[in-house]
């Protein structure tokens, strides 16, 4: 009988600070945009437990294989609660194995659990896989511009 390896979430803790950090600093690259000293000093505070800021260790078989963060808001167009999928990773070698669309499906779950009512996550332009697959899993494309400007400063 062979044994079916599994995909699962939990909770990040204090103890999980330096892996999240290091899959956190990879993704970031990865992504174009490398954490700078606040991004990094967020994370641990994530794994202290940041209740606007719940994040997740997704383990596959057990061992470490990604993660995912979620971040509250509230929105009146969003009729209450809502949330980002601020960031979500899984590991290179785990990739192409339908794992992305449980890690998803993982995230969603967390909102629920957490008071989410409206889930919303951003992808980088050139990012199509990732984009068909949040398309094909419910989402919608906005057709909005996502703006930024930092107005505090360390």
């Amino acid at each position: 009988m062979s044994e079916t390896k599994t995909l699962t979430s939990r909770r990040v803790t204090p103890a999980d600070a330096p892996l999240l950090l290091q899959m956190s600093r990879d993704f970031h690259i990865e992504d174009g945009s490398p954490l700078d000293a606040a991004g990094e000093a967020t994370i641990t505070h994530v794994c202290e437990g940041e209740p606007l800021a719940p994040g997740y260790l997704l383990e596959y078989d057990g061992k470490p294989a990604g993660f995912f963060l979620l971040t509250l808001g509230y929105s009146i167009e969003n009729g209450g609660t809502d949330g980002f999928i601020d960031d979500i990773y899984l590991l290179p070698e785990l990739r192409g194995m339908g794992l992305g669309r449980t890690a998803v499906q993982l995230a969603m779950e967390a909102a629920r659990e957490v008071g989410i009512r409206v889930l919303l996550l951003e992808v980088e332009e050139p990012n199509e896989r990732a984009y068909n697959l949040y398309l094909k899993m419910g989402f919608e494309d906005t057709k909005r511009r996502l703006l930024r400007q930092v107005i505090a400063e360390d």
